[in-house]
């Protein structure tokens, strides 16, 4: 894992949207795996004004994403159907038929997780792949205790985890019990992996991410095992690590 520092959330988005954007110059039809949330909201927001201003074509891109919440219909505003055209899809000129989310409304879920793995081997892979990281070493919606053999699947939301997405809702209790995620084994399936984490909520998890052994009780520490993950954050969330692991992380 390769550590790059940023002083704020503004710079951490900045940084994340140029490695994106080396991807997609380098290679035009790239497949990459997108995520939602907060932590990645300054990265789109970026990658759209990169759009705009110097008219990187998103033409022959493809897009997966990480995870939808089960239950939810894609018109709703909570979906991440929602979020994506919403942050990103909406703002650039990528064809709607490019772009996939797992289907949390799908009648026969084991058919659709499979399909979703079988429809990105069919593309190639991904190429990079965009994560943040829950407090408690969610990747995806892998939650603590995950197979790392894993594939696309539909998974029981930890307390912990809905709670931190009963922001976006009415109540916590609107928030899913379940939500369908690539697993693990999906996720160190592609090629590059980009991590950002940002805030100091983030720091004791990114504390222990670089202190721990690969275990399933933080399914983030996986990523020690890919051999390219480049981990952006900023200040707050490195401000559990001392100075000189930083610089060490950074080599």
């Amino acid at each position: 894992m390769k550590l790059i520092e940023a002083k704020d959330y503004h710079e951490m988005s900045m940084l994340a949207a140029e490695v994106i954007l080396d991807q997609i110059k380098s290679k035009t039809d790239s497949v990459l795996g997108l995520a939602t949330g907060g932590t990645v909201l300054g990265t789109y927001q970026q990658l759209i004004l990169d759009h705009q201003r110097n008219k990187t074509t998103y033409q022959h891109i493809k897009t997966f994403n990480l995870d939808e919440y089960a239950g939810l219909s894609k018109q709703d505003e909570n979906s991440y159907h929602a979020y994506m055209k919403k942050h990103f899809f909406d703002e650039v000129n990528i064809p709607s038929s490019q772009t996939f989310l797992p289907n949390g409304e799908a009648q026969d879920m084991k058919a659709e997780c499979e399909t979703y793995d079988l429809k990105i081997e069919e593309l190639g892979g991904i190429d990079l792949q965009l994560l943040g990281i829950g407090q408690n070493g969610h990747i995806g919606f892998n939650e603590p205790g995950s197979s790392f053999e894993s594939n696309t699947h539909l998974v029981a939301l930890e307390q912990s985890t809905r709670e931190a997405n009963a922001r976006y809702f009415d109540s916590i209790e609107d928030v899913p019990t379940h939500a369908v995620t690539m697993g693990i084994a999906s996720i160190m399936k592609s090629k590059k992996i980009l991590l950002l984490a940002s805030g100091i909520q983030k720091s004791s998890i990114l504390y222990d991410l670089f202190h721990s052994d690969v275990t399933n009780s933080i399914p983030a520490t996986i990523l020690i095992n890919h051999p390219d993950t480049i981990i952006i954050a900023d200040q707050e969330a490195l401000s559990k690590l001392h100075q000189d692991e930083r610089k060490m992380f950074a080599k």
